[in-house]
């Protein structure tokens, strides 16, 4: 389900160059037709095929069941919630600036398009909750909605989207480890290694500080991250028959700069466009970290 999850957000995330870019160049007072309804049919057309694949492939060697439950918060040390608010941040992000640049009303696009991410989320938690395997969990249903809530509080609070939710990856040396089980490649190990995983809240440090003297597009991020997993609540000890050596799960705090891309200002609508298709990804630059098991690093470089 998480690698689906991610599946779709890589899909998602190829319209929003095209969503923002058009947000620029459109008198959001002026509603265009022919956009809003080519907004709202791609919406539901991804809906439908979300709906379709998980009905029809991911659930078909599943046994349905009576809907059930499952507590999971605890599992991947909440890394796996921080994934579910992402994406339906980033789902969220785009349909609200999609629908700004057909020329729909701030308040409207907030509530049709704010609440895009947690609307396409919620069937997936519903089919969980009919299959055995899985289950409905309220834990993923309200990381759903901090994500989709993270977009409309932006514009509540600042009447912009100040504040960025950002993913970074780095492949982690657990997935040599693990036998196949955190992926046999770095490709699957970005769906299945949750260790490779940081999620990051990033603020330009001029609004943060209230310094005018400070570039417009140097930001502040604060990530959080998880290392030592080898499974969902403890370590499984063996996959595939071979065995899978002793770690500590330990929790990652970090601080680090960042650049907020939709800051740099440009004449080129191709920067443009490269600029704010960036605007999800958290780039390497170095980072302070602070774990729980009480020791402090200087990373040179941190992905």
């Amino acid at each position: 389900m998480r690698s689906l999850l991610l599946l779709l957000l890589m899909l998602c995330s190829l319209h929003v160059s095209r969503a923002q870019a058009q947000t620029d160049t459109v008198n959001t007072t002026v509603l265009n037709k022919r956009k809003l309804h080519t907004a709202i049919a791609t919406s539901a057309g991804f809906y439908a095929a979300g709906i379709s694949y998980l009905r029809f492939v991911w659930y078909k060697d599943h046994e349905r069941v009576p809907f059930h439950y499952y507590n999971d918060a605890a599992g991947y040390l909440q890394i796996d919630k921080f994934g579910h608010a992402w994406g339906a941040y980033l789902e969220s992000y785009i349909g609200y600036h999609w629908l700004r640049s057909a020329g729909l009303s701030r308040n409207k696009s907030l509530v049709w398009g704010g609440g895009l991410g947690f609307i396409l989320q919620a069937p997936i938690e519903v089919f969980d909750g009919m299959y055995e395997g899985w289950g409905f969990s309220w834990s993923d249903m309200a990381a759903n909605a901090a994500g989709s809530g993270i977009v409309i509080g932006n514009e509540l609070l600042f009447k912009e989207q100040l504040v960025k939710y950002k993913f970074s990856f780095a492949p982690s040396p657990y997935r040599e480890q693990a036998h196949g089980y955190l992926g046999d490649t770095a490709l699957e190990s970005l769906f299945l290694d949750y260790n490779a995983h940081t999620y990051w809240l990033s603020m330009p440090l001029k609004e943060l500080l209230q310094q005018r003297r400070l570039p417009p597009w140097l930001n502040l991020a604060a990530g959080y991250s998880a290392n030592g997993m080898y499974g969902e609540f403890k370590n499984r000890s063996y996959y595939r028959g071979q065995a899978i050596p002793p770690a500590e799960r330990y929790r990652q705090f970090l601080l680090s700069a960042d650049v907020d891309w939709t800051r740099i200002p440009t004449n080129s609508r191709f920067l443009k466009t490269l600029f704010k298709g960036m605007v999800f990804i958290k780039l390497p630059f170095p980072a302070l970290e602070v774990n729980s098991t009480g020791a402090f690093k200087l990373h040179g470089l941190y992905y």
